[in-house]
């Protein structure tokens, strides 16, 4: 079973994303910053957050069902707010996705808020609403069932330095898995963490028997060039039982996002 976890950047990058995806469609897609605008039939809208301007590929949600057409989608909205066509504000939702094979039964979910709650009315201040989904399958291939829960991490405007809303979170998104999970499952949790390695948040998930695979297989970051920033690590992959893993990568090219996805083999 191939499992990919992605930050998708708002779709920014959908011209190299979308083939990309269609072509590694990958059993499980753990998918984060989605947008879903419904009500809009536009290809692109505008994010306005001050002088945070940003394009967003309006339906990115819908995007990536066309391109995984034999693939269940699970939309996991965070907050409901707008963006804007030219002076047009058009509602808007911001969240994470999940993305399963028809092949897979799905046999458990999950989903919940691992900081404050579904935010109705605007994105809010920062540190925003933060939503984390969990399937639990069923892989007849390898006979076992096998629970995959992600979440797209706070984004603090201090910087990624551990905090007690990201220990909060951390053990919100361990007890979703756990929730989800039976002791003989194979179990993956995995996001876009906004943490460095070393944080607080990989202690809480290492103490709870999971082996993160990024730093731990050496790879020496999960950002592509097209982050601009300082600090190389935003995203993680953990397992309960590294024995079962068959191939494990952080993919640098092509540039699908400002984040590499990261794919698992089982």
């Amino acid at each position: 079973m191939k499992i990919m976890c992605l930050n998708g950047w708002g779709g920014r990058l959908h011209h190299v994303l979308l083939p990309y995806l269609a072509t590694t469609a990958p059993e499980v897609l753990c998918l984060q910053e989605v947008v879903h605008s419904p009500a809009s039939e536009k290809d692109w809208l505008t994010y306005r957050d001050g002088d945070h301007v940003l394009p967003q590929r309006a339906n990115f949600f819908r995007d990536v069902c066309a391109v995984l057409p034999d693939h269940v989608a699970i939309f996991c909205p965070a907050a409901q707010g707008v963006l804007w066509d030219e002076d047009a504000a058009i509602p808007s939702q911001w969240g994470l996705a999940s993305f399963v094979h028809r092949s897979l039964p799905i046999i458990g979910q999950v989903q919940g808020f691992v900081h404050k709650d579904f935010s109705a009315d605007g994105y809010g201040d920062h540190p925003r609403s933060r939503s984390a989904h969990g399937v639990r399958v069923y892989d007849g291939a390898a006979n076992r069932a096998v629970s995959v829960t992600h979440m797209h991490g706070l984004r603090d405007l201090g910087g990624k330095m551990d905090t007690p809303p990201r220990a909060a979170q951390a053990r919100r998104l361990r007890d979703m898995s756990r929730q989800l999970s039976q002791p003989e499952d194979a179990i993956v949790v995995c996001g876009d963490f906004n943490v460095e390695p070393g944080s607080e948040t990989l202690s809480i998930l290492a103490d709870a028997g999971l082996t993160e695979l990024v730093t731990g297989r050496g790879f020496e970051s999960t950002r592509t060039s097209q982050y601009r920033k300082p600090g190389r690590f935003a995203d993680y992959m953990l397992v309960n039982d590294a024995r079962l893993v068959r191939a494990f990568e952080v993919i640098y090219e092509p540039e699908v996002s400002d984040h590499c996805p990261l794919c698992l083999e089982l």
